[in-house]
């Protein structure tokens, strides 16, 4: 746990907290889910706070957009793993036989633990700072996100409270070396857009592009 403070730059007075963070509901004993919840709050104020004072021309929906992709699964994942958080989990043999170490959903929400284990520890400017110094190079986390147009537009609805988009294939053409397929996609169960593509992931990609270009040309 001495190497995870050290990329934390932060070291606990109260090592307990700590250990708390980072025991997973399967063993058992008592484990982060509490530390979870609160943490979750303190991460989105802070990511907030820092987002509001950085970008002082974005208007409510850009920076709405922009922490939904920092406090996502996604990203908080990829935060983990540079910490090289998983090593230190405490979990049961079942889920570390399953790959709980390398499972996103519960990277993510033992980030989140921890930051409330130092707010715990160390008080709002404890962590305040330590989320401002992990999301300083915001950007390398959000890259990787770039490529991927349904999480983009999922983020977008989920930031917008218009729920999870659905995907269906509406048409297929062309024999079976070059089939074409079109996908559309809906929002709040109406169609957003369309798209095509020569495999019914790249439609659905197509379609989810369209939608979000859509949905922000509309604000």
């Amino acid at each position: 746990m001495q190497a995870l403070q050290q990329a934390l730059g932060y070291t606990f007075r109260d090592i307990a907290h700590l250990r708390r963070a980072l025991t997973h509901p399967s063993t058992k004993q008592p484990d982060n889910q509490r530390l979870e919840f609160l943490g979750d709050a303190i991460l989105e104020f802070c990511v907030s706070d820092m987002l509001y004072h950085k970008y002082t021309d974005f208007q409510e929906g850009a920076l709405t957009a922009r922490r939904a992709a920092l406090v996502c699964e996604r990203t908080l994942s990829v935060l983990a793993h540079s910490l090289d958080l998983g090593r230190c989990l405490v979990m049961g043999n079942g889920e570390i036989q399953t790959g709980g170490r390398e499972k996103p959903s519960i990277l993510a929400d033992a980030v989140e633990a921890v930051l409330a284990a130092i707010y715990v520890d160390g008080g709002y400017e404890a962590v305040r700072e330590v989320i401002f110094r992990l999301f300083k190079d915001e950007d390398k986390l959000v890259a990787p996100r770039v490529k991927d147009d349904k999480s983009a537009l999922q983020e977008y609805t989920q930031a917008h409270e218009l729920g999870l988009p659905a995907y269906r294939i509406i048409d297929t053409t062309g024999p079976d070396h070059d089939r074409q397929f079109v996908a559309e996609v809906l929002i709040c169960g109406r169609r957003a857009a369309t798209g095509q593509g020569t495999s019914k992931k790249s439609a659905e990609q197509m379609a989810a592009r369209a939608a979000l270009k859509r949905c922000q040309d509309e604000e």
